[in-house]
């Protein structure tokens, strides 16, 4: 059976059971190669002998049209024309046994020879040779009539046969040339080539494909050549003289199966690219869905490398090199900026998308076999300590938080004792009644550290519903808890203290504004609101004497209704730390921590005993700043880091207490579940399930986490403060608080209608606490930028600028 392969009119027949591409024989008669040499130089507009006609050599009928010997004498008179026509191939040798050098023997430069050189690693260019220029240098015209000067080693080839080209017939010899390459022509001679294991020049080739090494048709042969990269490797070279060796059939057959699936996947790659441009043109209402993106793996792997490269994270060369390739065919800068809007644009990503949640790869739900494990435990109202548990449903229970809190771990109590005392009672919800060490949940909550709090989600440590309905406080319902309660001397430290499982009602949920405006009603009803306030303010003044230092400051909450739109509904709450609700939660969870550290010491027990050195502060030093967040400020910027002891408490000087424990928010806090299982099997009377040295194993782990949840929250914070202030009119004027000198009169301000710190210079004359107005001249939110002008300078400035 024989299979046919037509290039160019001219047949070429092989076996099918040969290897492919390479293994056929070219069968082609005489009469059909000497057609295709014919037909090429037509093309290339060169004049040539006629030739004989089909029917000189055949008739209709088949039948000798000429003798054997007539055929042969036409055959050998056509071949010594084209030997004397062909002067150039003539002094060309072919025979097998020639020497490599006598091929590369290297042309000399002079003027009027017609050259290619290199201008640079991207461009070649033809030009002609005018003169030299010093000892090696030639001066040439290129083919956009531009002089230059080029070094002997620039030239990559000198056309044959031409001794004075006019440089301004260049583009037309190079237009020619362009108009008849056929890189078909190549694997025509690889074959014959590579059947007679020849190698070849570019005059050959010429000769061979076009029936004529004439300039054109030689410098056609030498782009074929140096722009294949299939059949033909260059064996040697001699300055601008090469001679091409045809590759291996299995290295030809490598090479275009690479070639192929290159192309396959440029084309892939266009798609993609008009994809992108089609999806930026649309309305937005029109815009594919984020999941059509990753339907298919090949649009998957280019959009994950964007979102990869906008967030600084490519795992890979290949990611890193797929966006840069996309951003540059775009005409887009090869920067994480350029990929994040082209993202935004097409939206894939929302407006306002938070990149350090995909930077941090923080979790934003739960696993099915997690949320399963606390579906099957809300179901399950066992209570292993149900018998040890102290009745307090009887006390008015206060739960104080945020107003858009959802978990909600801590609440408190007060009465005031007979002999005058207060007895103050700080509840705790109870997860150890749902949560085991070493459970599914317990390793799932490990791994995530904290629950993250953001102004636009909430990402919880637990899954929500168990975290929400079954571990929560609740308002009217009998909770589960564990109670630090303590009775106060008259001056504010502990007198008495207790630890117990408890059951608890809790009466109140209220916001930290409706329990600073019940405790200005002094209700007589809410007496207990008043004791717990009179109770903190014991326990302030206690920790003062103690060496306590008082960093309240203000404190910035915003909720984002709707973050996926353009425009969201941005809510803003600047709070007060030194406002009385904030001072008595505050105050409660302390005290909280400082009996649970008495009771672990007391029994010995490995707990996360939190402490902070203070010695290098001098509170007398700030005496002179105003109290509150000018002086908090001055102060937390000399404070030492916080240091944990997992076997005995450590003084903790800036609260100024002999031992702390955080134990108050075990549904948000993974260290403070560490503490509660240490607790709960204490008062089990069983042993604790870790030792010293695994809690500071696991706190190592924790601790990493926390960082980085705290360093989003307050990145995510900043953010949208700055959104928020973008967003106003650009004559606002705000009242900012100047906190620190930075250098000159540059500042650091406290912006107090929104709690920012930010920077700006301000006017001589101000002082360090003092209070100026200024306006925002640019907010950036997504850069982190945000640029102050005083208002007083400016008007300064004007009026001067009017004098003058």
């Amino acid at each position: 059976m024989m299979a046919v392969r037509a290039v160019n009119s001219c047949s070429m027949f092989r076996s099918a059971a040969c290897p492919p591409l390479v293994s056929f024989k070219i069968q082609c008669c005489y009469y059909h190669f000497r057609s295709l040499q014919l037909r090429r130089k037509s093309n290339l507009g060169f004049r040539l002998p006629a030739c004989r006609s089909e029917r000189q050599f055949l008739n209709r009928s088949g039948s000798q049209s000429c003798s054997v010997h007539s055929l042969v004498d036409s055959v050998m008179q056509e071949l010594v024309a084209i030997r004397k026509r062909l002067r150039v191939f003539a002094k060309v040798k072919v025979s097998s046994g020639e020497l490599l050098e006598d091929k590369l023997e290297n042309q000399v430069l002079q003027k009027g020879l017609l050259l290619e050189f290199k201008k640079d690693s991207d461009r070649v260019l033809l030009a002609v040779a005018q003169r030299p220029d010093g000892k090696k240098n030639w001066m040439v015209y290129d083919q956009k009539g531009v002089s230059c000067s080029i070094k002997p080693q620039q030239v990559t080839f000198i056309v044959p046969g031409v001794e004075k080209f006019d440089h301004k017939d260049i583009s037309n010899f190079l237009q020619k040339a362009e108009d008849n390459l056929d890189p078909a022509l190549l694997e025509f001679a690889w074959v014959e080539l590579l059947e007679k294991n020849k190698s070849v020049t570019p005059e050959e080739l010429a000769e061979m494909i076009f029936g004529s090494a004439e300039p054109l048709e030689s410098y056609c042969a030498h782009l074929l050549l140096s722009k294949d990269e299939i059949y033909f490797s260059v064996q040697a070279t001699n300055g601008s003289r090469s001679i091409y060796a045809p590759r291996p059939t299995v290295q030809v057959e490598e090479l275009l199966r690479r070639k192929l699936a290159k192309e396959a996947a440029e084309k892939e790659f266009q798609e993609f690219l008009q994809l992108l441009k089609s999806a930026k043109a649309m309305p937005a209402q029109a815009k594919p869905l984020k999941s059509s993106w990753m339907a298919e793996e090949k649009l998957r792997h280019k959009i994950e490398s964007l979102e990869a490269y906008a967030i600084d994270a490519c795992k890979d060369n290949d990611q890193k090199k797929t966006a840069g390739m996309i951003l540059k065919e775009l005409g887009l800068a090869r920067t994480a900026s350029s990929a994040l809007n082209l993202l935004i644009d097409i939206e894939y990503f929302p407006v306002h998308v938070n990149l350090d949640i995909l930077k941090f790869n923080i979790r934003t739900d739960h696993s099915e076999d997690v949320t399963s494990a606390a579906e099957s435990l809300l179901a399950d109202s066992s209570d292993p300590d149900e018998l040890n548990r102290k009745d307090l449903t009887h006390l008015k229970v206060y739960a104080i938080d945020v107003d858009e809190a959802d978990e909600l771990d801590d609440a408190v109590s007060a009465m005031r004792l007979q002999d005058g005392r207060i007895k103050v009672y700080i509840h705790v919800a109870d997860p150890t009644k749902y949560i085991e060490p070493g459970s599914l949940l317990d390793k799932d909550a490990m791994k995530r550290g904290t629950s993250v709090f953001l102004p636009t989600a909430t990402y919880p440590m637990f899954p929500e519903k168990l975290a929400m309905e079954g571990m929560s406080l609740r308002q009217g319902e009998v909770c589960n808890a564990v109670t630090v309660s303590v009775v106060l001397h008259s001056d504010g430290s502990i007198a008495e203290y207790s630890v117990d499982n408890s059951i608890i009602k809790p009466t109140y949920m209220l916001t930290y504004e409706s329990a600073t405006e019940l405790l200005h009603l002094n209700l007589e009803e809410e007496a207990e609101l008043k004791i717990l306030s009179e109770a903190a303010a014991l326990r302030l003044q206690w920790r003062l004497q103690q060496g306590a230092i008082d960093t309240a400051t203000l404190e910035t909450r915003i909720k984002v209704a709707n973050p996926e739109d353009p425009e969201p509904i941005i809510n803003l709450y600047v709070e007060d730390q030194a406002d009385p609700a904030m001072r008595l939660v505050s105050e409660m969870m302390i005290l909280c921590g400082e009996a649970i550290a008495t009771y672990g010491s007391f029994n010995n027990l490995a707990l996360p005993y939190r402490g902070q050195p203070q010695s290098n502060i001098d509170v007398s030093a700030f005496a002179h700043l105003p109290e509150g967040p000018v002086r908090s400020s001055a102060i937390v910027k000399i404070m030492r880091a916080a240091a944990i002891d997992f076997r005995k408490p450590v003084r903790h000087g800036v609260l100024g207490l002999p031992g702390y424990v955080q134990f108050t928010s075990p549904i948000r806090r993974y260290m403070d579940l560490l503490a509660h299982y240490q607790v709960k099997a204490c008062l089990r009377g069983e042993s604790p399930p870790f030792s010293a040295g695994q809690l500071e194993g696991m706190a190592s782990i924790v601790n990493m986490q926390t960082r980085i949840a705290r360093r989003l929250s307050n990145t995510s914070l900043r953010y949208w403060i700055i959104e928020f202030l973008r967003r106003q009119p650009k004559e606002r004027q705000y009242r900012a608080l100047v906190l620190r000198f930075i250098k000159d009169r540059t500042a650091a301000l406290l912006l107090v209608e929104v709690g920012l710190q930010a920077t700006a210079w301000v006017s001589v004359g101000a002082q360090i606490g003092d209070e100026v107005e200024v306006k925002v001249e640019e907010a950036h939110p997504r850069d982190d930028i945000i640029y102050l002008k005083e208002v007083v300078s400016y008007l300064l400035n004007s009026s001067r600028i009017s004098d003058d």
